[in-house]
């Protein structure tokens, strides 16, 4: 079942590239750089991935991302996480990126976005692993620094598929950013957010009724208002959930208490992600692997969960239909696989 897991064709949605650069490149592109760093070794860099909170592991997460620099590191970065997830079974992968966590220290915009999508483009032709970007706004920075972003993206807009919200949820409501959102709708992008992680359930109200995300990252919180769960399944609003993730910050204590389980049986199109692995301690197939573990999933829960993946994308609907057939396919050949 490890294999039939791993090898399955799915889809990952909800990735941040910066939460992929494991610590022996962090060191590597370091030295590279010249730039120095307050971890001594790989091993002291991974005791350090103990967190109480979100804020706890975005301290660590920026420390890490300032050994980037050039469009050479942004490739290597991306290229690591894709080879990974190729042999994860990963089919499709719609990737996020922070750019003002790069900006901010003097990197070009330019660096970053051609660096990522050099590599993805690599990918589809190595590969055969498609791909999206997703620009993702600080939402612990102002509006006003997330519309400056919007428009150093602009001349890029070819590249990038859609921009989303990410950092520290608590005191930063959606709604913060509705302007902004507005005005990347209206320049042809996609919309996503994180909502519902640490936030309660009404930031993910905000972010369907004020910037029209049309899916939500995480969005676990959401059981705990019926009439959220309502709107999810009325409206077929994906969630791109991280179980170890969520374990790992403290959303839920235990992996058996995670609620995806509840959340595939309400029939809510929930998906399997793995947020950002190198800190999280596992990439997708992990996550999958974890989540049937501790909550006895079943093989056609397993398949349910791969299928959303491409439901749940930016792919277009003849690429879906091919991806589940691809699923079908594979099926047909582990007939026996439990």
């Amino acid at each position: 079942m490890d294999d039939f897991i791993r090898d399955l064709p799915k889809a990952e949605l909800h990735l941040h590239i910066e939460g992929t650069l494991e610590p022996e490149l962090m060191f590597e592109i370091a030295r590279r750089n010249r730039v120095p760093l307050r971890f001594r070794s790989v091993d002291e860099v991974r005791r350090a991935y103990q967190f109480r909170s979100l804020q706890d592991f975005l301290d660590i997460y920026y420390e890490g991302a300032k050994v980037l620099l050039a469009e050479q590191d942004f490739y290597d970065l991306t290229r690591a996480y894709l080879e990974r997830a190729h042999a994860d079974g990963v089919r499709h992968a719609e990737i996020s990126f922070d750019p003002q966590t790069h900006t901010d220290r003097g990197v070009a915009f330019e660096a970053v976005v051609t660096g990522i999508h050099r590599a993805l483009a690599d990918a589809e032709h190595k590969l055969r692993m498609s791909s999206a970007l997703i620009l993702c706004f600080l939402r612990h920075l102002t509006a006003e620094a997330a519309a400056a972003t919007l428009r150093q993206a602009l001349p890029y807009r070819q590249w990038i598929a859609a921009v989303g919200l990410d950092s520290s949820e608590v005191g930063h409501p959606p709604s913060k950013f509705r302007e902004v959102f507005d005005r990347a709708r209206e320049a042809g992008f996609l919309t996503v957010a994180h909502a519902g992680e640490e936030g309660p359930p009404a930031y993910v109200w905000e972010a369907l009724d004020q910037l029209k995300a049309l899916r939500i990252d995480h969005g676990v919180r959401s059981l705990e208002d019926p009439k959220l769960i309502e709107r999810l399944l009325a409206h077929h609003v994906p969630l791109t959930v991280c179980p170890l993730s969520n374990v790992k910050l403290r959303v839920f204590d235990a992996m058996a208490s995670h609620n995806l389980k509840r959340l595939l049986e309400r029939g809510v199109c929930v998906t399997v992600n793995s947020d950002d692995p190198a800190y999280f301690g596992g990439y997708v197939a992990d996550n999958y692997r974890a989540a049937r573990d501790a909550l006895h999933l079943t093989r056609e829960q397993i398949v349910t969960l791969a299928r959303n993946s491409f439901l749940a994308s930016f792919l277009s609907p003849v690429e879906k239909r091919g991806r589940l057939e691809d699923i079908d396919f594979f099926l047909a050949d582990h007939p026996d696989a439990r």
